[in-house]
């Protein structure tokens, strides 16, 4: 029999903590290295919307809905996940987009419904401001992306993972293949080497020569206190993009990627805190917590680099925006890609490759 593979994964966020839990399941030997705690930099500031939502070319919407599947069944393997399929009342674009919108991901099987008034206020009791016309798409959700995160490095180490707390200084080289990093705790080697440290990646990728094209813009996002339930599921109004989190917290940005922190984050966070609490009602209580600023691993394009670094043999990228709602989904697709060799047909558009054409 041969041996396991043994995988090292840099990134201890959503997509780490999937690619690690993915591997571990099928029989891999793991070590998640990652020098912050359990999700990283970029998830613990995400909103978490699960979705396939506008503005998305149709095979990027393919990959999306079947992430959405994928979480399904994610859930079904590891009871207990905090996953919320509340859905999403967006009217954040104008009406003839969000008509465009409706007729295209309609016709690709996307559960839109068109809701008036009446509709969205039997949705969103609790909303001030009530659009004529909007959008509900009762498949989308949330997944609470630290606990999430959580509970995928927890199986994965209780299934033999091992999770090191530890700085990744360089890819090791020899005879043009990745064979493990160098760490703050030494060097560890590997058949396989895994990037998914988010807005670190560029730097870990760059030790052995590799160019990763990625953007990191800030997003921040209001948290309040606790508080009694006003929220039904995700609301993505003009003004800005809320949900209340399943310990209660109501959630803002600008949009779902957050707001413009500009000069002053503080003063931009109150201010985008009376917004958020004059939509809704009976908010008298609500109490601003603490924001958060994000930086969020973006490719220059807008889309996912998952696959090999060409010419580079050892090397697995996973890099994305979307890691809440690709997270499963990219776990499992890197994990067959990784052991068996076996890429999906979804991910053809998504490798590095692409940047040197």
């Amino acid at each position: 029999m041969a041996a396991a593979k043994q995988v090292i994964v840099i990134g201890a966020g959503i997509i780490g903590a999937s690619i690690a839990w993915h591997l571990t399941k099928s029989g891999a030997r793991v070590t998640v290295i990652a020098d912050s705690a359990a999700g990283g930099v970029a998830t613990p500031n995400s909103f978490a919307w699960i979705n396939a939502s506008w503005g998305n070319p149709e095979p990027y919407f393919r990959l999306r809905t079947r992430a959405m599947a994928e979480w399904t069944r994610l859930a079904q393997d590891l009871p207990g996940l905090p996953l919320n399929w509340c859905g999403g009342l967006c009217w954040d674009l104008s009406a003839a987009d969000l008509e465009t919108y409706a007729e295209e991901h309609s016709s690709w099987g996307y559960g839109i419904e068109r809701v008036d008034r009446a509709a969205a206020a039997r949705i969103e009791p609790n909303l001030t401001e009530l659009p004529d016309f909007a959008l509900h798409v009762a498949q989308e959700g949330v997944a609470e992306p630290v606990a999430t995160t959580k509970a995928l490095l927890a199986d994965a180490e209780r299934r033999g993972a091992r999770i090191l707390t530890s700085t990744v200084t360089a890819l090791v080289q020899s005879n043009g293949r990745i064979t493990g990093v160098d760490t703050s705790h030494g060097l560890i080697a590997a058949d396989e080497v895994v990037i998914a440290a988010g807005v670190g990646s560029p730097d870990i990728a760059a030790t052995a020569g590799i160019s990763l094209p990625i953007e990191t813009p800030p997003g921040l996002i209001v948290h309040s206190r606790p508080y009694k339930k006003l929220l039904n599921g995700l609301v993505l109004a003009g003004r800005l993009h809320m949900r209340q989190t399943a310990e209660g917290r109501i959630i803002a940005g600008s949009d779902f990627g957050g707001a413009d922190p500009g000069v002053d984050a503080e003063v931009t966070a109150r201010e985008l805190f009376a917004v958020m609490k004059a939509m809704l009602r009976d908010s008298e209580g609500l109490e601003l917590d603490f924001h958060t600023v994000g930086y969020r691993p973006t490719p220059i394009d807008g889309f996912p680099i998952i696959g090999r670094a060409e010419g580079m043999d050892g090397l697995y990228v996973a890099v994305t925006h979307s890691g809440i709602t690709l997270a499963p989904a990219v776990g499992l697709f890197a994990s067959q890609e990784i052991l068996g060799g076996e890429r999906d047909p979804l991910l053809a558009p998504y490798g590095l490759g692409r940047f040197a054409q």
